[in-house]
């Protein structure tokens, strides 16, 4: 994915449910990923994209196809537990990765295979990482993501569970890191999102297209003098930008810090039951996303205000179907919301 070319982050008019979202994937990649739907030309990909640009550096050993922590051994990939053994890995700063899948990618392509040139050339068998392992410790981005096949869905949701890419195939068989934040958008009327993928999304945004002459005239203006001189218009926003950049910083740092109160803990739980939600995974992503907010807001502790600035992202695609009730998933977090914690 380009980062040269990407639109400021900084400089996305509205739309702050998404861009919320994005900056607490960014904090706490453990909240479990984003998706994005809504309109055509709402700004979906542009956001994703902009947060390539937008993340700070990160510490990767050298010569590691999959660019392993040189803080977390437990995660290394074999090639870097066998070259430890010898002494310390050197380390340097590379961009976090954000990956795109295509739709039409193969099986192949997603998971890594069989070395063609090496082993038609020097008849070795040698693994050629695919797009998971490129994506390791940072972002796989998904457009369209509800238009993704089948067999490639199963294959994500294994890996997304055990944040390990297995391959067995061709005589080779490879375990690598696959520990990345999945981010997809879409278009809902173009087909629905199988469910056990949706479920492993931490945060469902809903955006809609500026309904305000202002906001509109913004988007059309910034987007023209955009394309019109792209490094301009970046270094214009490059404040902007970092400053976004250095709060993402100052939250990673503080989140450790944070409390999450047992009465906090109680208001989840009580509003997830109010909802009907399977599981409690709803309860962990909605604390972990609160907690997240906290952090960027430099609060130490997290309260009621944090679990209804976030209960819609984390709770609506959580939402059993209800045939009786004809109110949109956001309206009945929304609802819920007021009869567990009042208005």
């Amino acid at each position: 994915m380009s980062r040269r070319a990407a639109f400021p982050f900084a400089a996305i008019v509205g739309q702050q449910e998404m861009k919320l979202a994005l900056l607490i994937a960014a904090v706490d990649p453990t909240v479990g990923g984003v998706v994005v739907f809504g309109d055509r030309g709402t700004g979906k990909s542009t956001a994703v994209r902009a947060l390539a640009a937008l993340l700070p550096p990160m510490q990767a050993n050298i010569g590691c196809r999959y660019a392993c922590d040189p803080a977390d051994r437990d995660a290394w990939c074999e090639d870097c537990r066998a070259r430890g053994v010898e002494g310390a890995l050197a380390s340097h700063e590379i961009p976090v990765p954000v990956v795109d899948l295509p739709l039409g990618a193969t099986e192949d392509r997603v998971v890594g295979a069989l070395d063609l040139e090496r082993a038609l050339v020097r008849g070795e068998k040698a693994f050629e990482p695919g797009l998971l392992a490129r994506a390791n410790r940072g972002f796989l981005y998904i457009d369209e993501v509800n238009l993704l096949e089948d067999h490639l869905v199963d294959l994500l949701i294994d890996v997304a569970a055990s944040g390990e890419n297995v391959v067995e195939r061709e005589g080779l068989s490879i375990r690598h890191p696959a520990r990345f934040v999945l981010v997809g958008s879409g278009n809902p009327e173009e087909g629905e999102l199988r469910p056990q993928l949706l479920d492993r999304f931490g945060l469902s945004v809903e955006v809609r297209t500026p309904g305000d002459i202002a906001s509109r005239i913004d988007v059309v203006r910034r987007r023209d003098a955009y394309e019109r001189d792209r490094a301009g218009f970046a270094v214009a926003w490059e404040p902007e930008d970092a400053a976004i950049r250095e709060r993402i910083l100052a939250a990673r740092a503080y989140l450790p810090t944070v409390e999450v109160p047992d009465g906090t803990l109680a208001n989840a739980a009580k509003l997830c039951m109010a909802l009907g939600t399977d599981g409690l995974r709803a309860e962990l992503t909605l604390m972990r996303a609160a907690r997240a907010v906290a952090s960027l807001e430099g609060e130490p502790v997290v309260q009621v205000a944090h679990l209804r600035q976030i209960a819609a992202s984390a709770l609506r695609h959580r939402l059993r179907r209800d045939p009786l009730d004809d109110a949109g998933s956001t309206s009945r977090v929304a609802r819920a919301v007021e009869d567990v914690f009042g208005k």
